[in-house]
């Protein structure tokens, strides 16, 4: 039985509910200072023919190692993503490099070397592969650098924990690719890194070969390379092949585009802990450095370490690139990734992309909106 309500009480309750909705929506708005908008793209295909990728750079959530002194974030991590879970959370799909092992105890700790280089060993405790699910992250890369760190055993570990949670992972000898399906649209994955125990990208042609027998298997396929130079002195991408104290880590330009031309639909870079310049090559977006995305403990969050881009990005459904927005972020010692009033990462990709591709067709607002030139 429908309840009547006198004219006043109506319109007061309409008020009510109309000030509470310009409420929230400035506290949402104010969280970045005004900026340049991106005019409006005509060509955008409507909403339900458009897929949304998220992805970000490297995730090290807390270090339990040494034993006797670990140390780990306030509350355990549980408000690490808080911030920016809602972009996270909202994609069809979101990935993130994992920038080391799930391991409580144990492992066999990769040999110091000898001085002056600084030895890194990155170990997060188990429990900590639920923070990952309830931001929202949907499938991680374990190709990296560090999924070595503790031994095979702490490898093995971390796929096992990972596959009883079901998050999606790509890019061990365990396990070279995954498919995750999300609304009827199926996402592949893999993953490569120049170091052991991972898919490696120094093999160009077997890059290709795996590439195209994943592609007929999902509708947009998405590549993740960890590689480069590490720090602020290796923002640019060298186009040419890259070497780390001595081993050769690969030439990521040439790399990436032969990944397109086997089938990749996306590519998200990751290694050298700053951000790097996008690039549009035969319609595919490349991103050939996230940076640190929530990287608390562990590493140097100095300048244009500690910002970075939180990527979305639209595809039409065949993979084809139709817009993205770079979410800028940045962290500080002992907290995780939060958006950035000062849009730091986004001037800096805008400095990147007129420097090292000055002729591509993409264009980078102020608002972090990419475009591509008419």
């Amino acid at each position: 039985m429908k309840r009547n309500y006198s004219g006043s009480l109506f319109v007061t309750t309409c008020l009510l509910v109309f000030c509470f909705f310009v409420s929230c929506h400035r506290n949402e708005v104010a969280v970045l200072a005004p900026a340049s908008p991106a005019p409006k793209n005509d060509s955008i295909l409507p909403p339900q023919d458009l897929l949304t990728i998220v992805g970000c750079g490297d995730i090290l959530l807390g270090m339990n190692w040494p034993d006797d002194s670990p140390v780990l974030p306030v509350d355990d991590g549980i408000h690490l993503f808080d911030s920016v879970r809602f972009i996270i959370e909202n994609a069809d799909i979101a990935f993130g490099n994992l920038e080391g092992v799930l391991l409580d105890t144990g492992g066999i700790p990769k040999p110091t070397p000898p001085p002056p280089t600084p030895c890194y060993r990155f170990r997060m405790p188990e429990r900590y592969v639920a923070h990952l699910l309830n931001a929202g992250f949907d499938v991680v890369s374990v190709a990296n650098n560090h999924v070595s760190d503790f031994g095979p055993e702490a490898r093995q570990r971390t796929i096992d924990i990972l596959d009883s949670v079901g998050l999606a992972h790509a890019g061990s000898f365990v396990q070279k690719y995954c498919i995750v399906e999300r609304g009827g649209i199926k996402y592949g994955v893999c993953a490569f890194s120049a170091n052991a125990a991972c898919v490696s990208l120094l093999d160009e042609v077997g890059a290709q070969k795996l590439i195209r027998e994943v592609k007929p298997q999902c509708d947009v396929l998405i590549v993740s390379i960890h590689a480069g130079n590490e720090g602020v002195n290796y923002r640019h991408v060298p186009f040419e092949s890259e070497y780390g104290s001595p081993e050769p880590i690969g030439n990521v330009h040439h790399f990436c585009h032969a990944c397109v031309d086997a089938g990749a639909d996306i590519i998200f870079g990751h290694g050298p802990h700053v951000a790097r310049a996008v690039e549009l090559y035969k319609d595919r977006l490349i991103a050939y450095s996230l940076g640190n995305f929530c990287t608390p403990y562990g590493m140097s969050l100095k300048s244009s370490c500690g910002v970075a881009p939180l990527l979305e990005v639209s595809v039409a459904r065949d993979g084809s690139f139709v817009k993205g927005q770079i979410h800028p972020i940045y962290q500080q010692w002992g907290k995780g990734p939060r958006l950035d009033p000062q849009r730091r990462v986004i001037t800096e990709i805008q400095e990147l992309i007129t420097e090292d591709f000055p002729k591509t067709p993409l264009q980078i607002f102020d608002d972090g909106k990419i475009v591509k030139k008419k």
